[in-house]
């Protein structure tokens, strides 16, 4: 069955998912957990307490269960996904899911040593014309996201996020001071470059980083090279990894 959508609009649309996964059994954007293991281990313990947003139907929270991290909290915005993940897992004591937006999260402040998605802001972001400028609605999205990420985590937790968006743009989405938190980049993948950021709460960001957030608010950042043309690429033609 296709499940590709008419226009890439319907990736931010809950009706789309909810009737993909009908009928979809698993999907894993970015590759599977496999591929990117040997940073995430570096970064998340297993006794950690682990949230993940907009965790679909991919292999990736079964998985890491496997590998022995056991206190796993799944969320995602399709009663039908939540439905079928947690019917298909629910052998697996200590994992958890709820239908949830991430721009209101429910849970208390402080609750979670990691916070981690995969593709799931990209696809917030998949109307946009250009990575260098988000338009005002989407910018809100992510502001909205971003700061109930940042509320939830414990001091010194961890938001891992996993993108095809390269440092030029992601970075600033994220050198923000009003979310408390670091940032380190790492990457992964053959052929194409995937990216994994983890930022820290309760860290300061770098000088570099803090020079990104002073430029973005004096408007005064770099027009885009020319050569970052990947980016301006189709959304699945980014992120479909297999």
């Amino acid at each position: 069955m296709d499940y590709l959508p008419h226009d890439n609009s319907r990736y931010k649309d809950v009706d789309y998912w909810d009737e993909r996964y009908k009928t979809e059994q698993c999907y894993d954007w970015l590759g599977g957990f496999s591929k990117f293991k040997h940073l995430l281990e570096k970064h998340v313990k297993q006794e950690d307490s682990i949230l993940i947003l907009g965790c679909g139907n991919s292999s990736m929270s079964g998985d890491m269960y496997t590998a022995g991290y056991h206190s796993i909290t799944n969320i995602d915005y399709s009663s039908v996904c939540i439905s079928t993940m947690s019917s298909r897992y629910s052998s697996c004591p200590g994992m958890t899911w709820q239908q949830m937006d991430v721009r209101q999260l429910s849970h208390p402040d402080a609750s979670f040593d990691v916070i981690l998605e995969k593709a799931t802001l990209d696809a917030i972001m998949v109307e946009e014309k250009s990575p260098w400028e988000v338009s005002p609605d989407t910018a809100c999205f992510i502001h909205q996201a971003l700061t109930e990420i940042s509320r939830c985590l414990k001091p010194g937790g961890r938001f891992v996020s996993v993108t095809f968006a390269n440092p030029l743009f992601r970075k600033r989405l994220y050198a923000r001071t009003e979310y408390n938190w670091s940032i380190k980049k790492y990457s992964y993948g053959e052929g194409f470059e995937y990216f994994l950021y983890v930022m820290t709460k309760g860290e300061e960001l770098s000088p570099e980083d803090a020079a990104l957030e002073k430029k973005l608010l004096e408007g005064t950042t770099a027009p885009p090279p020319m050569n970052a043309n990947k980016d301006e690429e189709d959304f699945l033609s980014n992120i479909d990894l297999t």
